[in-house]
């Protein structure tokens, strides 16, 4: 009886010291196996709806890359060097891509790269720096270029779902996500001008990102990225979008002219004498200096102000407001054009001999 005792716990020992020496490969055997998948079930509908529109929107972005000329004093020859990249997008199926100024300023060539992964030269159509817009122009690549669709920017909400899609660091083709944070901001470009009306956004915008689409959550392009708010370059989660209303006006004259000609009155002014005006009188408005012959302020009539040689000035008509919305300066009279359409119709309020005054004008 002892002696099966005995032998029962030699082989429990035996059996023991062998599972030990084969715990370790067992656990090297099964970890050198691929874990299994665990299932994930169904992606959430604000994924699909991502997924969806990064993929539709794909085609329509591009890859803009710039060369710029350089002497070699060496030997005197002249060489193309990269300068910098950025992003633009289809605008139509004639090969046209919105991009920004300050993308290609200073470039002597440009290579679009499409969503096929190939790169063709692109050829300047017009610049409107003042907007920070251009337009470049490709041979159309049916089937691959894909044409971009435009919302309203005047429709805008803050808390909107926003995409913005381009190329930041040379990473070609990456979504960022995030809502519109303010309407109506400034943006001040380092050449001095100021764009007005910018959409805010915290969707990331990077070096790079400038030129790309910003999309609402219908796929539809409601801003140009062009810019961020960042003391060191990168993202701080305020970056900023050319309004699409704007962009479609002055893209169209681009295209049309080669540079971007505003709607116009025809009226010459000089804020020097408005400054004058209010505070002689306590008249904020635009004083009409002078008429452009053929002009849409001659067809309806409107007065010239006069200044005699010894300084005396009798003003003739001071515009004061148009469609409704206060005019106190030159400039802010530019402005409010810059808002219309070649042809569009205006209400003009003028003040003509100390009478307030309602006319109608077509925008030329």
């Amino acid at each position: 009886m002892r002696r099966a005792n005995l032998v029962q716990i030699v082989a429990i020992v035996i059996i023991g010291l062998l599972l030990y020496r084969a715990i370790p490969l067992i656990e090297v055997y099964i970890a050198a196996n691929p874990k299994p998948v665990t299932p994930r079930g169904s992606l959430m509908e604000l994924e699909k709806s991502n997924i969806e529109i990064f993929e539709r929107a794909k085609p329509s972005v591009v890859y803009i890359s710039t060369l710029q000329k350089v002497v070699d004093y060496w030997n005197m020859s002249v060489l193309d060097v990269p300068k910098g990249t950025g992003s633009g997008f289809v605008w139509d199926r004639f090969g046209h891509i919105v991009t920004n100024y300050h993308v290609i300023e200073g470039a002597s060539e440009a290579i679009v790269t499409l969503s096929n992964g190939l790169g063709y030269r692109a050829r300047l159509v017009g610049a409107a720096p003042k907007y920070d817009l251009a337009v470049l122009k490709i041979k159309p690549i049916p089937g691959v270029m894909k044409p971009v669709i435009i919302g309203d920017s005047a429709k805008l909400k803050v808390g909107q779902i926003v995409y913005a899609i381009g190329n930041p660091f040379g990473l070609d083709w990456t979504m960022t996500m995030g809502i519109i944070s303010a309407l109506d901001r400034v943006i001040n470009e380092e050449s001095g001008a100021k764009i007005k009306g910018a959409i805010q956004t915290d969707a990331a915008i990077n070096p790079g990102n400038s030129g790309g689409p910003l999309l609402d959550s219908a796929g539809r392009v409601i801003g140009v990225n062009t810019a961020i708010y960042s003391p060191n370059g990168a993202n701080a989660g305020i970056g900023f979008a050319i309004p699409i209303n704007l962009v479609n006006r002055v893209v169209s004259s681009l295209i049309a002219y080669g540079k971007y000609v505003p709607p116009t009155l025809g009226v010459v002014s000089d804020d020097r004498i408005n400054a004058l005006l209010h505070k002689r009188f306590g008249i904020d408005g635009v004083a009409v200096l002078n008429v452009v012959p053929n002009s849409p302020a001659e067809a309806i009539g409107l007065k010239p102000t006069i200044i005699y040689p010894d300084g005396t000035i009798y003003f003739g008509d001071i515009i004061l407001a148009i469609d409704g919305k206060r005019i106190e300066s030159f400039e802010q009279l530019q402005d409010v054009l810059s808002q219309y359409n070649h042809g569009d119709r205006v209400q003009l309020k003028i003040l003509r001999e100390n009478r307030e005054l309602t006319i109608a004008a077509e925008l030329m």
